[in-house]
């Protein structure tokens, strides 16, 4: 292995250890309560999965109720799960904005899908610039057992890659 491959691998490792603690801040919660909206009776969401709350799905069936109070512990429950998912899966420095847009992704998507993309890919490769674009690729959903377009999640992806750049959202 010669120096600079050493060299690299140290800051891989040393800023997989200044990430380690990135929690997501209160403009990447607010992006996630803006789009995912709380609902206190469970309903099926566009992709006819029961949700509840701050689009919480675990353990959700017909006839579930929460208050504000839970859902919102739902939500910091869930989030918990996703900042894990980032911080294991991605290898490269994040400034707090890259990290909140990347947890409110994964929120939406799952962290197999984050694994599976292409985006992990060329951020990991230190690609920036390109993680917006790859972002908005994932803007379909299946309904009625076809991958169709959803206006909201079009809008969702253009947020998301405006916070991961650094960039005003709320008009989105």
């Amino acid at each position: 292995m010669n120096l600079k491959k050493l060299l690299s691998i140290i800051e891989q490792l040393l800023q997989k250890l200044r990430n380690k603690d990135m929690k997501i801040s209160q403009e990447g919660l607010s992006l996630i309560k803006k789009f995912e909206g709380c609902e206190y009776n469970a309903y099926k969401c566009a992709a006819n999965v029961w949700t509840i709350g701050y689009g919480h799905t675990a353990d959700v069936k017909e006839g579930d109720l929460v208050t504000q109070q839970q859902a919102d512990k739902l939500l910091e429950e869930d989030i918990s799960v996703f900042e894990e998912i980032v911080d294991k899966a991605v290898t490269v420095p994040l400034h707090q904005n890259q990290f909140d847009a990347l947890v409110s992704w994964t929120f939406n998507l799952g962290g197999g899908n984050l694994n599976a993309s292409s985006m992990l890919r060329v951020l990991n490769e230190m690609l920036y610039e390109d993680v917006p674009y790859q972002m908005k690729k994932w803007n379909k959903a299946t309904v009625d057992g076809k991958k169709i377009v959803l206006d909201g999640l079009v809008r969702r992806r253009e947020a998301e890659a405006l916070l991961f750049e650094g960039k005003e959202w709320y008009e989105v």
